[in-house]
């Protein structure tokens, strides 16, 4: 048995062995299935789980410009499905991954509960994951190399502990990292082998383990132990490349650090670093690449004004998969010219789970859910106050059975309970409408109709953002209110029976009940 934690293989296979010609693409398929991945701390709910709901596309094209315009129509269609959702989302640029391929977006929720941290400019509307995010580095005023100093620094380990004792800023000094990559073996690419890295980024800056592991081809790193660290001559705690034999060790520093003159590095023995360290004169890098991680307040690397980073959760993705995955399983197709070539693959995916999630987070008040109505379960709560009261009962199974024959679902709540015990289960599912049939309501010529969220509630979704993706949700409701008594409705019955066949209509002089919008 397979717990498949993605599916692109399988796509892969499926097109091998369906495929035959370029007049066959471009072609589309989906499916919304069960995945599986070995989380080792699930949380959130919803939010990261072992078994999650997805719903994924994927594109088969026979050239990269059908693979761009698959990928354009998903970008806009992903937006207009989140828009239905009531979820304000963004899109960023994001880290291909294990998918791998071309180009990938990730489709953002902003929440203060979300796991991954986003980067962006409000001045040009540049966005990324914090992944993969670049910035434009200031870099230091130029200064003549200083010959190296050996100074003593007892008991100080870290680069807040240096620069306080040296009375520097951390800018001045520079910080060793040291991890274990798996990469694959030049020797045998078909294998992978384990790789000491070397990290050194300027001490204000944080090391960016995607963008290090993204330069060195490594698909997985994890922090070097102490013993693989002196088994090179360094000293945790007091490391640095000075000085140090670095054949079997790959030694990769940011791109600011040769710009960085006179830096304070640890002297590799204990207690000890050194002054007025300089890159090119005191040691050499296997790589020199962009492997810090951009922060608050960084410069924009379009526009150059300050970035700010937000929390989110990615409910959706997209990724330009090239022929990644078809050269390798033989996907390939016939073109015109008669020549063999493999299929131009691109996958899209939505959380299904985490998009529930999502919009829950959005919509809701202190008394429970408040489901936009183009994604309610069911669009109205009808609660039957004395439901053994027979005028009462008929009238709402009339209204029931009516509102079904319209094609208008209902939640009907017939239990025999008190009225507090309905209105605060009706407030805590949070169908848009809630329809109220009493005796009272009756004696007065009708029922009564209560929007779930009125002007008045605390919590309204899409406030906080710039754009108001709700305003198609409260239209939604102006026109389902439009309708008489039973208004806009949708339905589940909480006595379990069954909706009854019925030929109702609309009695005459009263308007028909309005078209209800799918839930999504």
């Amino acid at each position: 048995m397979v717990l498949a934690m993605t599916h692109e293989e399988v796509v892969a296979e499926l097109a091998r062995q369906e495929i035959r010609s370029y007049r066959q693409l471009p072609c589309l398929v989906y499916q919304i299935q069960t995945k599986f991945r070995d989380e080792p701390r699930p949380r959130g709910g919803l939010i990261r789980v072992r078994e999650f709901t997805m719903k994924d596309s994927y594109s088969l094209d026979a050239d990269w410009e059908g693979l761009d315009a698959q990928y354009r129509a998903h970008y806009q269609a992903y937006f207009n499905i989140f828009h239905r959702c009531g979820l304000p989302v963004i899109a960023v640029q994001s880290d291909v991954g294990m998918m791998g391929g071309q180009m990938a977006h990730e489709f953002m929720y902003l929440t203060p509960v979300g796991e991954d941290t986003l980067v962006l400019c409000d001045a040009c509307g540049y966005a990324a994951n914090r992944q993969v995010a670049r910035v434009r580095k200031a870099a230091p005023p130029a200064e003549a190399p200083l010959p190296i100093e050996k100074v003593a620094t007892p008991g100080v380990t870290t680069i807040e502990a240096l620069a306080g004792f040296l009375n520097l800023p951390p800018s001045r000094t520079a910080k060793a990292l040291f991890l274990v990559a798996t990469c694959a073996d030049p020797a045998r690419p078909e294998r992978e082998r384990q790789q000491l890295v070397f990290a050194v980024v300027r001490g204000d800056m944080e090391l960016n383990e995607t963008k290090l592991a993204n330069a060195i081809g490594a698909t997985h790193l994890r922090p070097a132990r102490e013993e693989e660290i002196r088994a090179i001559g360094a000293e945790p705690g007091y490391a640095s490349p000075v000085g140090l034999e670095l054949k079997d060790v790959l030694v990769v520093v940011d791109d600011l650090i040769p710009q960085s003159p006179n830096l304070v590095a640890g002297a590799n023995e204990p207690g000890y670093h050194l002054l007025h360290t300089n890159y090119g004169r005191d040691y050499q890098a296997t790589l020199v690449a962009d492997i810090t991680a951009a922060q608050e307040g960084d410069a924009c690397l379009k526009c150059g004004a300050p970035l700010r980073t937000a929390r989110g959760v990615e409910v959706g993705n997209i990724f330009k998969l090239g022929t990644r995955y078809s050269e390798k399983l033989g996907a390939t197709f016939l073109d015109r010219d008669g020549t063999e070539k493999p299929i131009v693959m691109g996958s899209y995916g939505i959380g299904s789970g985490r998009l529930l999630a999502c919009i829950v987070e959005e919509h809701h008040d202190e008394r429970g859910i408040c489901f936009p109505i183009t994604v309610a379960p069911y669009h109205v709560y009808c609660v039957v106050m004395s439901p053994r009261a027979p005028e009462v009962e008929q009238v709402a199974e009339q209204l029931y059975r009516e509102a079904w024959a319209q094609g208008i679902e209902v939640l009907l709540d017939d239990r025999d309970t008190t009225a507090g015990v309905k209105f605060n289960d009706a407030d805590l599912i949070g169908l848009p409408l809630r329809l109220t049939v009493s005796a009272r309501s009756l004696a007065a010529g009708g029922v009564e109709l209560k929007h779930r969220r009125g002007e008045g509630d605390p919590h309204r979704g899409g406030e906080r953002r710039d754009s108001d993706p709700a305003a198609g949700n409260r239209a939604a409701h102006r026109g389902h209110s439009r309708a008489r008594g039973a208004g806009a409705v949708s339905r589940l019955r909480l006595s379990g029976r069954e909706p009854a066949q019925s030929s109702y209509r609309a009695p005459r002089g009263g308007a028909a009940p309005g078209t209800a919008a799918g839930p999504g």
